[in-house]
């Protein structure tokens, strides 16, 4: 596994003079995740955790929002090189995980 080439920026078809941005590619594709239908389509799953002792549902939305925040604390305690490149990747990555 390559780690550079994974937590590469390189879009296909990118264009030769990209505009500016004051988001990084890594935010707008975490963006691209939160605003996408596939998304927004988790408010209607329920989430199910078996054994539980309480009757409180919880939304697939709701889990994948919980989980990413965990993902992104877990993320920001691995280390300063993971903090240097890119403190979102965790929680879009979990977002990403959990629309299949």
């Amino acid at each position: 596994m390559n780690w550079n080439q994974l937590l590469s920026t390189y879009r296909i078809g990118q264009a030769a003079c990209p505009e500016p941005s004051v988001r990084s590619d890594f935010q707008r594709d975490g963006d691209r995740l939160i605003f996408s239908a596939a998304f927004r389509r988790m408010k209607d799953k329920t989430q199910v955790f078996p054994l539980e002792k309480n009757d409180y549902v919880r939304t697939r939305l709701t889990h994948s929002l919980e989980v990413s925040c965990v993902g992104r604390s877990l993320g920001s305690s691995v280390g300063t090189w993971l903090l240097e490149k890119n403190p979102e990747l965790a929680r879009h990555n979990i977002h990403a995980a959990d629309i299949g």
